[in-house]
Protein backbone atom coordinates (compact mmCIF):
# COMPACT_ATOMS: atom_id res chain seq x y z
CA UNK A 1 0.00 0.00 0.00
CA UNK A 2 1.96 2.97 -1.31
CA UNK A 3 0.11 5.66 0.63
CA UNK A 4 1.61 8.92 1.80
CA UNK A 5 0.52 10.47 5.09
CA UNK A 6 0.29 14.24 5.48
CA UNK A 7 -0.22 16.29 8.64
CA UNK A 8 -1.17 19.94 8.15
CA UNK A 9 0.60 22.01 10.80
CA UNK A 10 1.59 25.32 9.22
CA UNK A 11 -0.91 27.62 10.91
CA UNK A 12 -0.44 29.92 13.88
CA UNK A 13 -3.38 28.49 15.85
CA UNK A 14 -3.70 31.61 17.94
CA UNK A 15 -7.17 30.80 19.30
CA UNK A 16 -5.61 28.37 21.76
CA UNK A 17 -3.30 31.09 23.05
CA UNK A 18 -0.14 29.00 23.21
CA UNK A 19 3.39 30.34 22.47
CA UNK A 20 4.26 27.22 20.47
CA UNK A 21 2.66 25.53 17.45
CA UNK A 22 -0.67 24.04 18.48
CA UNK A 23 0.30 20.45 17.51
CA UNK A 24 3.02 20.56 20.17
CA UNK A 25 0.46 21.08 22.93
CA UNK A 26 0.98 18.39 25.57
CA UNK A 27 -1.84 16.05 26.54
CA UNK A 28 -2.46 14.26 29.83
CA UNK A 29 -0.16 11.32 29.05
CA UNK A 30 2.81 13.63 28.45
CA UNK A 31 2.80 13.32 24.67
CA UNK A 32 2.01 16.19 22.34
CA UNK A 33 -1.01 16.14 20.03
CA UNK A 34 1.28 15.47 17.08
CA UNK A 35 3.20 12.75 18.91
CA UNK A 36 -0.05 10.88 19.48
CA UNK A 37 -0.91 11.27 15.80
CA UNK A 38 2.44 9.93 14.65
CA UNK A 39 2.31 7.05 17.12
CA UNK A 40 -1.14 6.12 15.82
CA UNK A 41 -0.01 6.42 12.20
CA UNK A 42 3.04 4.25 12.85
CA UNK A 43 0.82 1.28 13.72
CA UNK A 44 -0.22 1.07 10.06
CA UNK A 45 2.30 3.00 7.97
CA UNK A 46 6.02 3.62 7.75
CA UNK A 47 7.14 6.74 9.56
CA UNK A 48 9.21 7.53 6.48
CA UNK A 49 6.02 8.01 4.47
CA UNK A 50 4.85 10.81 6.77
CA UNK A 51 5.19 14.46 5.73
CA UNK A 52 4.31 17.43 7.91
CA UNK A 53 3.42 20.77 6.32
CA UNK A 54 5.07 23.36 8.55
CA UNK A 55 5.12 27.15 8.71
CA UNK A 56 4.69 28.91 12.05
CA UNK A 57 7.73 28.23 14.27
CA UNK A 58 8.61 25.36 11.96
CA UNK A 59 11.92 24.59 13.67
CA UNK A 60 10.14 23.53 16.85
CA UNK A 61 8.15 20.89 14.98
CA UNK A 62 11.11 19.77 12.88
CA UNK A 63 13.27 19.29 15.96
CA UNK A 64 10.53 17.34 17.73
CA UNK A 65 10.03 14.86 14.85
CA UNK A 66 13.36 14.39 13.04
CA UNK A 67 12.39 11.08 11.39
CA UNK A 68 9.60 12.41 9.14
CA UNK A 69 9.69 14.61 6.05
CA UNK A 70 8.69 18.26 5.96
CA UNK A 71 7.01 20.54 3.45
CA UNK A 72 7.39 24.26 4.08
CA UNK A 73 4.49 26.60 3.42
CA UNK A 74 6.42 29.84 3.42
CA UNK A 75 3.16 31.77 3.04
CA UNK A 76 1.62 30.30 6.19
CA UNK A 77 0.73 33.74 7.53
CA UNK A 78 -1.30 34.64 4.45
CA UNK A 79 -2.77 31.30 3.37
CA UNK A 80 -5.07 28.68 4.82
CA UNK A 81 -5.17 24.90 4.70
CA UNK A 82 -6.17 24.79 1.02
CA UNK A 83 -2.69 25.93 0.03
CA UNK A 84 -0.88 23.75 2.57
CA UNK A 85 -2.71 20.68 1.29
CA UNK A 86 -2.05 21.74 -2.31
CA UNK A 87 1.69 21.80 -1.65
CA UNK A 88 1.54 18.38 -0.04
CA UNK A 89 -0.45 16.79 -2.86
CA UNK A 90 1.92 18.21 -5.44
CA UNK A 91 5.01 17.00 -3.60
CA UNK A 92 3.64 13.47 -3.16
CA UNK A 93 3.17 12.92 -6.89
CA UNK A 94 0.77 10.16 -7.90
CA UNK A 95 0.63 8.52 -4.47
CA UNK A 96 -2.73 8.42 -2.68
CA UNK A 97 -2.73 10.60 0.43
CA UNK A 98 -4.26 10.20 3.87
CA UNK A 99 -4.15 13.60 5.54
CA UNK A 100 -5.20 15.14 8.80
CA UNK A 101 -5.16 18.47 10.56
CA UNK A 102 -2.35 18.80 13.06
CA UNK A 103 -4.70 19.48 15.97
CA UNK A 104 -6.86 16.34 15.79
CA UNK A 105 -6.68 13.96 18.77
CA UNK A 106 -8.09 10.50 18.10
CA UNK A 107 -8.19 6.91 19.29
CA UNK A 108 -5.59 4.59 17.73
CA UNK A 109 -8.44 2.26 16.73
CA UNK A 110 -9.90 4.92 14.44
CA UNK A 111 -7.32 4.14 11.76
CA UNK A 112 -8.13 0.42 11.97
CA UNK A 113 -11.53 1.11 10.46
CA UNK A 114 -10.09 3.09 7.56
CA UNK A 115 -7.54 0.67 6.19
CA UNK A 116 -9.86 -1.33 3.93
CA UNK A 117 -11.15 1.87 2.34
CA UNK A 118 -7.62 3.17 1.85
CA UNK A 119 -6.65 -0.12 0.21
CA UNK A 120 -9.70 0.03 -2.08
CA UNK A 121 -8.83 3.50 -3.35
CA UNK A 122 -12.08 5.14 -2.26
CA UNK A 123 -11.68 8.82 -1.39
CA UNK A 124 -13.36 9.67 1.91
CA UNK A 125 -13.93 12.20 4.68
CA UNK A 126 -14.22 11.11 8.31
CA UNK A 127 -17.37 12.43 9.96
CA UNK A 128 -19.52 12.14 13.05
CA UNK A 129 -23.14 12.94 13.88
CA UNK A 130 -22.60 15.34 16.77
CA UNK A 131 -24.35 18.68 17.15
CA UNK A 132 -22.38 21.35 15.34
CA UNK A 133 -21.91 25.09 15.75
CA UNK A 134 -20.46 27.90 13.69
CA UNK A 135 -16.84 26.79 14.09
CA UNK A 136 -17.21 23.16 13.03
CA UNK A 137 -16.82 22.00 9.44
CA UNK A 138 -20.21 20.53 8.58
CA UNK A 139 -21.39 18.28 5.77
CA UNK A 140 -24.47 17.16 3.88
CA UNK A 141 -25.05 14.12 1.68
CA UNK A 142 -26.52 13.68 -1.76
CA UNK A 143 -29.14 11.11 -2.69
CA UNK A 144 -26.30 8.73 -3.56
CA UNK A 145 -24.97 8.81 0.02
CA UNK A 146 -21.77 10.64 -0.90
CA UNK A 147 -20.69 14.07 0.35
CA UNK A 148 -22.67 16.89 -1.30
CA UNK A 149 -21.47 19.94 0.63
CA UNK A 150 -18.71 20.44 3.18
CA UNK A 151 -17.79 23.72 4.87
CA UNK A 152 -18.30 25.78 8.01
CA UNK A 153 -21.35 27.49 6.49
CA UNK A 154 -23.30 24.42 5.35
CA UNK A 155 -27.01 24.67 6.13
CA UNK A 156 -28.58 21.60 7.71
CA UNK A 157 -25.28 19.93 8.52
CA UNK A 158 -25.54 16.27 9.52
CA UNK A 159 -22.51 16.44 11.80
CA UNK A 160 -18.85 17.40 11.78
CA UNK A 161 -16.12 16.56 9.31
CA UNK A 162 -13.41 15.84 11.86
CA UNK A 163 -10.29 16.61 9.83
CA UNK A 164 -9.08 13.16 8.73
CA UNK A 165 -9.43 12.51 4.99
CA UNK A 166 -8.17 10.41 2.08
CA UNK A 167 -7.77 11.08 -1.63
CA UNK A 168 -7.07 8.30 -4.10
CA UNK A 169 -4.58 8.41 -6.94
CA UNK A 170 -7.43 8.62 -9.44
CA UNK A 171 -9.13 11.54 -7.67
CA UNK A 172 -5.97 13.46 -6.84
CA UNK A 173 -5.61 15.49 -10.08
CA UNK A 174 -9.14 16.88 -9.75
CA UNK A 175 -8.61 17.84 -6.12
CA UNK A 176 -5.30 19.52 -6.99
CA UNK A 177 -6.99 21.58 -9.72
CA UNK A 178 -9.66 22.79 -7.36
CA UNK A 179 -7.21 23.57 -4.57
CA UNK A 180 -5.27 25.65 -7.08
CA UNK A 181 -8.46 27.60 -7.78
CA UNK A 182 -9.16 28.21 -4.09
CA UNK A 183 -8.61 31.62 -2.58
CA UNK A 184 -5.59 31.88 -0.31
CA UNK A 185 -7.80 32.09 2.77
CA UNK A 186 -9.95 29.05 1.91
CA UNK A 187 -9.93 25.88 3.97
CA UNK A 188 -9.13 22.72 1.98
CA UNK A 189 -12.77 21.69 2.25
CA UNK A 190 -13.54 24.36 -0.35
CA UNK A 191 -11.43 22.42 -2.85
CA UNK A 192 -13.21 19.18 -2.01
CA UNK A 193 -16.61 20.83 -2.33
CA UNK A 194 -15.92 22.43 -5.70
CA UNK A 195 -14.40 19.19 -7.05
CA UNK A 196 -17.62 17.44 -6.05
CA UNK A 197 -19.95 20.02 -7.59
CA UNK A 198 -17.96 20.75 -10.75
CA UNK A 199 -16.10 17.50 -11.52
CA UNK A 200 -18.38 14.92 -9.92
CA UNK A 201 -15.79 13.77 -7.37
CA UNK A 202 -17.31 11.03 -5.21
CA UNK A 203 -16.22 11.37 -1.60
CA UNK A 204 -17.57 8.87 0.89
CA UNK A 205 -18.53 9.94 4.44
CA UNK A 206 -16.99 7.55 6.96
CA UNK A 207 -18.70 7.61 10.36
CA UNK A 208 -16.05 7.41 13.08
CA UNK A 209 -18.46 8.10 15.95
CA UNK A 210 -17.53 4.84 17.68
CA UNK A 211 -14.07 6.31 18.36
CA UNK A 212 -13.01 9.32 20.36
CA UNK A 213 -11.90 12.10 18.04
CA UNK A 214 -11.79 15.83 18.55
CA UNK A 215 -10.13 18.89 17.07
CA UNK A 216 -8.41 21.21 19.54
CA UNK A 217 -9.23 24.78 18.53
CA UNK A 218 -10.08 26.52 21.79
CA UNK A 219 -9.11 26.18 25.47
CA UNK A 220 -12.35 24.31 26.15
CA UNK A 221 -11.39 21.79 23.45
CA UNK A 222 -8.05 21.26 25.13
CA UNK A 223 -9.76 20.75 28.49
CA UNK A 224 -11.95 18.10 26.89
CA UNK A 225 -8.95 16.40 25.29
CA UNK A 226 -7.11 16.34 28.60
CA UNK A 227 -10.15 14.73 30.20
CA UNK A 228 -11.03 12.23 27.46
CA UNK A 229 -7.48 11.13 26.64
CA UNK A 230 -5.93 10.52 30.09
Amino acid sequence: MDVRIVILAAGVGNRLGMPHPKPLTVLADGRSIMATQIDNIATHFSIHDVSIVVGFKKDMIMEAFPDVSFIYNQNYGDTNTSKSLLKALQVTGSHPVLWMNGDVVFDPALLDGLMDLVASGQSFVCVNHERVGDEEVKYTLGDDGFIAAISKVVEGGLGEAVGINFVSTADKPALIRHLESCNDDDFFERGIESAISEDGLRVLPVDISANRCLEVDFPEDLARALSEFP
